[in-house]
This record gives C-alpha cells, sequence and structure tokens, in this order.
C-alpha cells in the first residue's frame, strides 16, 4: 500500500447505509446503501434527476441528512465531521481553480488549508504534478491551461493532504475525447496503484471499464450495484442502463 494508506485501512473507504433525502415533499434520496472497498474505481450513473447531485452534497456535508449514515474511513460523517472530511478529495464539476494564480500557488493555498507546510505543500505539488506530466507548468497562471491540464490540476490539488476517498462530480465535462481518456486513465490508475477508493459521477458510458464498480440511480433509488462485466450480463452498459432506468439517456 501507498503513503496513501491509513491506520483505518481494515475499514471500508465509504460506507453509506439507509441514507434519504428530500427537498420538502420532493424524495431525492431513499434508502441509499453503498460500501466501497479501498483500491476501487467505482461509477455513479443516473439520469437527470436521480440524486447523484444529492448524494455528492450529502458526502461533502453541503446538505446534512437524519435518515442514514455515512462513514469515511470509518469516521462518522455526522459525529466525526472533520476526521471523515479529512480523508475525503473533491473535484467538482464546475473549475474552483483561481484562474489568477500559478498552478503551484493553486496547490499551496489548498494545501494550507490542510495544514500543511509550505515546504510540504510544495514537495508534494511538485511530486503530483510529475505524476500528471506537468511539472514544467507549475509557474504557469491556471487561466493558461487547456481544460484538460486544469482537470489534472485539480485532481492532484485534492490529493495533496493524502485522503482514501476522491470523489469526482462529472469531472470531464466539456473536454474533448483524448483529455477524457487521459483523465479516466490517470484516476483508473490511481485506484489500481495508491488504492484510493474513486466515486465518479458521469453519464458517459465509455469512462467505465468493465473491472470498475458502477451504481445507478433512478428516482433516487439504487436499481444496480455490482462489478459492471456482472450487471450487464451480456448487454453493453448502455443498454443495460436505458432498461433499468427506462430512458435512452446513457446512449447520448
Amino acid at each position: 500500500m501507498s503513503s496513501f494508506a491509513s491506520e483505518h485501512s481494515s475499514e471500508p473507504a465509504l460506507a453509506i447505509e439507509g441514507l434519504s433525502y428530500a427537498y420538502g415533499p420532493v424524495r431525492a434520496l431513499a434508502d441509499v446503501s453503498v460500501t466501497l472497498a479501498r483500491g476501487q474505481f467505482c461509477a455513479l450513473l443516473g439520469p437527470n434527476g436521480a440524486g447523484k447531485s444529492t448524494l455528492f452534497a450529502l458526502l461533502t456535508r453541503l446538505f446534512v441528512s437524519r435518515a442514514g449514515r455515512i462513514a469515511v474511513m470509518g469516521h462518522d460523517l455526522g459525529a466525526e465531521p472533520r476526521a471523515a472530511l479529512a480523508q475525503m478529495g473533491v473535484v467538482f464539476q464546475q473549475s474552483t481553480l483561481d484562474l489568477d494564480l500559478s498552478v503551484m500557488h493553486n496547490i499551496r493555498y489548498f494545501g494550507a488549508l490542510h495544514g500543511l507546510s509550505r515546504r510540504q505543500a510544495t514537495e508534494r505539488g511538485e511530486a503530483a504534478l510529475a505524476a500528471i506530466g506537468l511539472a514544467d507548468l507549475a509557474g504557469r497562471k491556471a487561466r493558461a491551461l487547456s481544460g484538460g491540464q486544469r482537470r489534472r490540476v485539480e485532481i492532484a490539488r485534492a490529493l495533496i493532504h493524502r485522503p482514501a476517498l476522491l470523489l469526482l462530480d462529472e469531472p470531464t465535462v466539456g473536454l474533448d475525447a483524448p483529455s477524457r481518456r487521459a483523465i479516466t486513465d490517470h484516476v483508473h490508475a490511481l485506484c489500481r496503484e495508491q488504492g484510493i477508493t474513486a466515486l465518479w459521477a458521469t453519464h458517459l458510458v465509455d469512462e467505465i471499464e468493465p473491472q470498475d464498480q458502477a451504481l445507478i440511480l433512478h428516482q433516487g433509488r439504487v436499481r444496480a450495484q455490482g462489478i459492471v462485466a456482472d450487471l450487464c450480463a451480456g448487454q453493453s452498459l448502455a443498454e443495460r442502463f436505458a432498461a433499468l432506468t427506462h430512458t435512452d439517456e446513457a446512449a447520448a
């Protein structure tokens, strides 16, 4: 196990039990239960309105639910929010880089928020940028980067405090095919080689590999969960998704 290993490595990276949430009379999630082990890449699939955004908001504590439990590396998000959130890295759908700062300044600033010294943040940032082939861009302003480069920097930044769980909300939206492939390959490698667990929300089935876990949400409920190859049973993932959600959106 890499340096991302935790003293709680025997615990699942993410455990969700009986999670429900409603916006007034509108039910967004209903009795959702999920367990992800260390090193798993799990694709979160669902049509618009399925509850994916609500689930991410609950995981990052933007919303709080009284129904159900979330634990990250054994830390209950409700009882130990700081400890649970410290084990989490997040890449939001909309870019959160400060475009007027350099790549390294973005990383150092984020490291400081997690209690890292300037030296620690710089050393880890340099290593992370080298791993994604962007070491020569450390001094460049984020504004000058391509969309794919910005996304890779955001992933590197999200890992600077060495979390066990990486949440990615539609991280390849608006990127070209080569950039999407480079980012999905990178995150799969993080799971495989460093034992990081990734929960990857997407509507693009070509980003998902047969050995990945998949969690399919529809109308706030889990419709299927398991290894992609086992879930499909002779169908393509797009066909299986459409059958479970009664929509052609997966093929879009």
